[in-house]
């Protein structure tokens, strides 16, 4: 499994880019919003990764931070909606616009996305009400959304737990402050489970 690529920018295209790592050339399909993110061609860029596994191809897809990857693997849990459909939404959506979407039910707002019918819409604010939970709205919205660096990873490997988004970041925040910024990733999981099961 690969969970992330480091290197430099080699070029872009309407709906991928390629990473060259070590003179190894990642084709990485992405939306529209981490393109523009991941800034110019011969840049350094680093973008999260989900592997696509399936009978006939191994596909990679990046995302400009751990919010949108994770937010890509709650999109393709629902049926019906792939890994393009997944990309056309948060092309269109912010992780934390996606989010209030979804909390507000706003099928209108998710429809936006090239390729998302009205039913598509339903279905996605529905199945995924329960599994966001309670999202925050407010100011600190944004902040929760996007956590950065281990932190980030921390929360991933608690929503890949079966935590939901809130319930993690919650989780997260209170075991970094508890252990500091220079906590490693493996102190922060640790930590944030116990947290979350109390």
């Amino acid at each position: 499994m690969i969970a992330h690529l480091k290197g430099r920018l080699d070029s872009t295209g309407i709906d991928h880019a390629v990473i060259d790592v070590g003179g190894v050339g990642y084709l990485v399909g992405a939306s529209a919003r981490t393109l523009a993110a991941i800034g110019p061609v011969g840049e350094a860029a680093t973008l999260f990764t989900e592997m696509l596994v399936a009978e006939d191809f191994i596909r990679l897809v990046g995302f400009a931070n751990a919010a949108e990857r994770d937010w890509f693997r709650l999109l393709t849990g629902v049926q019906g909606v792939g890994a393009r459909v997944a990309l056309a939404i948060l092309s269109a959506l912010e992780p934390n616009e996606l989010a209030r979407a979804i909390a507000s039910q706003d099928k209108a707002m998710v429809a936006r996305a090239n390729g998302v019918g009205p039913k598509l819409a339903e279905r996605i604010v529905r199945e995924l009400k329960d599994k966001v939970g309670a999202v925050p709205l407010g100011p600190g919205a944004i902040a929760q959304a996007l956590p950065v660096g281990a932190s980030a990873d921390a929360v991933s490997a608690l929503l890949n737990l079966g935590f939901r988004p809130a319930e993690a970041a919650t989780a997260v925040a209170a075991a970094e402050e508890e252990l500091g910024d220079t906590a490693s990733l493996d102190a922060l999981v640790r930590l944030a489970l116990r947290k979350a099961s109390r």
